[in-house]
């Protein structure tokens, strides 16, 4: 099955056993893709042992730890056909991951995102406001996590503005104006969950104290990234949500699980706080000692499976978090398949996040 064929079912329609179906024969695809076309990957692969004239499930299939991105160019196009080259955010001097895009898995993943956010916003467009600054996207070429999560979700806007100054200041002004003039519509809101609390939060917070209010009670916030800084100052998520729906009314509050090195296929959290995987990617949790896989409600490290990438070997990854499969088909929400939750990261794995390379 393509990926074509795979965007054309619902993003959470198909139970945990009807989706493995799907998963098993596209990374096996996906698999033999890459192999033929990455040299390197190839070499890994014969390294292994892995015999692709067999057939593999998604769970046999080998998976490259996430920080072989930064220490290898991993691609299975061309170099004429880059059109993009997106990259992680990591701690200073550490090596960050390069993604190599063309057109076509660039398209997918704007695909992916669409069908997958729709569920949980509509299909209907909205004001959008970005809470971060500008300066963040002037490279088209060449993407941060954070200017390719802004330029992604944009395509929900009907049109849109920057909550935040280059220097990271709340544009008062400019915020109570465009909440005038879109009086009566839902707004949605999306940032990095660090600068949301640290620059947009706690900035309300201040001007509450003086007087001044925002209505954002029509409001949904998208939002991912950067909880190990909040993590440092005991903000919980429930605390997140609370301070927000306190200081603006803000009662919509969605954050997601996401990687640059598998852009589109998000993982969105539900009204019951489970974070879920859709049509075009799942979890496999592994035992941080042997690899083998963990039962449901057991804690160990995150694998990433994606029907998207075909322009880089990306489609499975061992990232550096922790996580727990929560349960399957059955969550109070209504959506299929499996339902996690992440736990933090494996101790001595480096600091990475979608908002973590702003310091202040």
């Amino acid at each position: 099955m393509n990926f074509e064929q795979i965007a054309d079912c619902q993003p959470y329609g198909l139970t945990q056993k009807e989706k493995e179906k799907i998963l098993d024969a596209r990374l096996l695809e996906l698999t033999r893709h890459h192999s033929a076309r990455c040299p390197l990957y190839r070499q890994i692969l014969q390294s292994s042992g892995t015999d692709l004239k067999r057939d593999y499930t998604c769970t046999e299939l080998p998976f490259l730890p996430v920080r072989l991105f930064g220490q290898l160019d991993l691609k299975s196009i061309p170099d004429q056909d880059v059109v993009k080259t997106m990259t992680s955010s990591g701690t200073t001097g550490a090596a960050v991951s390069k993604i190599y895009l063309d057109r076509k898995t660039a398209a997918a993943q704007q695909k992916a995102l669409v069908k997958t956010v729709s569920d949980f916003t509509g299909s209907g467009r909205m004001p959008m406001i970005i809470i971060d600054c500008p300066g963040v996207i002037k490279n088209r070429a060449m993407f941060s996590a954070r200017g390719a999560g802004i330029l992604g979700f944009s395509v929900f806007a009907t049109k849109k503005m920057y909550a935040l100054d280059d220097q990271m200041r709340l544009d008062v002004k400019g915020l109570e104006q465009f909440l005038e003039e879109n009086a009566g519509r839902r707004i949605l809101l999306f940032g990095f969950t660090f600068l949301v609390w640290q620059y947009f939060y706690k900035e309300l917070v201040r001007l509450k104290e003086q007087g001044i209010t925002f209505d954002l009670s029509d409001g949904i916030l998208i939002h991912g990234g950067g909880w190990k800084k909040l993590a440092a100052e005991a903000v919980a998520p429930d605390v997140f949500r609370s301070g927000l729906s306190d200081v603006c009314g803000l009662g919509a509050v969605h954050n997601y699980y996401g990687m640059v090195e598998q852009t589109g296929g998000i993982y969105m959290e539900c009204e019951y706080g489970h974070l879920h995987a859709g049509i075009f990617s799942d979890i496999i949790i592994r035992h941080p000692l042997d690899f083998g896989l963990c039962e449901t409600g057991e804690e160990g490290i995150i694998q990433a499976v994606s029907t998207i990438p075909e322009s880089y070997p990306g489609h499975s990854i061992l990232t550096e978090d922790v996580g727990v499969i929560e349960g399957m088909d059955d969550c109070p929400c209504g959506r299929k398949g499996k339902y996690f939750n992440v736990r933090g990261r494996l101790a001595h794995a480096q600091i990475r996040g979608c908002s973590d390379t702003y310091a202040g």
